[in-house]
């Protein structure tokens, strides 16, 4: 009988920038590497990832790193960007890469009727027909709300693969599942992968697991098992990192003291104050050296 696992964890890794604020190559592929050792893949050039700070030969330069390092099944390559011709070139030349997955938030800053988000992601698609295609809905980022309802209908005109949920919206996770049948739904809300996996959930796609890759396996190991005193044994543990916050600073901050990076970023990132930087450095002194 297959092992496959049912559900996975992804990381939605941070974008690695040298003290002069360039994509760092190396710290990056370093991490790439790293993590998909540890996870079921990379989310990359997404919200952790700073990508309305990185340029297209940046992202893309970023994702063909992903590719080299984990393999094209492994990758989801975020091609969003607040209109679709600029998100169609990103997915193609992503193609172009070797991805066979991508992403896509939805369209930001200006509202979005129901059949422009459609078409939105109707002309991504196309441009990466040959890919599995997931709609990224982050309501608090985008100012865009998308219903469950209105999820499945675009989901089913554009030939979505599924959907990674973040932010206040992931609370309805089971929603989007229930709306969608067969469609393959990610939660961004990492603070408990048990409670998506009842939901119906895929999996996580994880922010804070690039810096705790470790911790994201063996929680997600033994949801799969399943073994319920593990998984509660490292949930516990997965509780400590949750209290020491979300923010891309703080991640930067916990694989600096890892070795793997520095803690430059081109956005505010909330880097954190003395007395969580302690608690951070506590944390990381129980893991193991990458």
């Amino acid at each position: 009988m297959s092992s496959a696992v049912v559900f996975s964890a992804w990381s939605a890794v941070p974008t690695l920038f040298d003290g002069d604020g360039e994509v760092d190559t190396g710290a990056n592929r370093a991490l790439y590497k790293f993590v998909a050792g540890l996870l079921d893949g990379l989310f990359v050039a997404g919200s952790t990832g700073e990508f309305p700070a990185l340029d297209d030969v940046e992202r893309l330069s970023l994702i063909e790193l992903a590719l080299a390092e984990a393999g094209p099944d492994r990758v989801i390559a975020h091609i969003g960007a607040a209109d679709a011709r600029h998100s169609a070139r990103l997915a193609r030349a992503a193609v172009a890469l070797g991805a066979t997955r991508v992403a896509a938030i939805t369209s930001y800053y200006l509202p979005a009727r129901p059949d422009e988000l459609t078409a939105h992601f109707c002309r991504i698609r196309d441009a990466a027909a040959d890919t599995e295609c997931y709609a990224y809905i982050f309501p608090e980022r985008t100012g865009l709300p998308v219903s469950p309802a209105l999820f499945a209908q675009v989901a089913s005109d554009a030939g979505l693969a599924g959907a990674k949920i973040s932010g206040a919206s992931a609370a309805n996770l089971a929603d989007y599942v229930a709306a969608a049948p067969g469609l393959r739904i990610f939660s961004g809300d990492d603070t408990n992968p048990a409670a998506t996996m009842r939901a119906g959930g895929a999996g996580v796609v994880s922010g804070r697991s690039g810096a705790y890759p470790e911790v994201y396996a063996a929680l997600t190991a033994a949801l799969n098992a399943p073994d319920p005193d593990a998984a509660s044994l490292h949930q516990r543990m997965l509780d400590r990192i949750v209290a020491l916050g979300a923010s891309i600073g703080r991640v930067k901050n916990a694989l600096a003291l890892r070795g793997l990076g520095g803690t430059a970023s081109r956005m505010t990132v909330d880097p954190p104050s003395a007395e969580t930087a302690a608690a951070i450095a506590a944390v990381v002194a129980t893991l193991p050296a990458p």
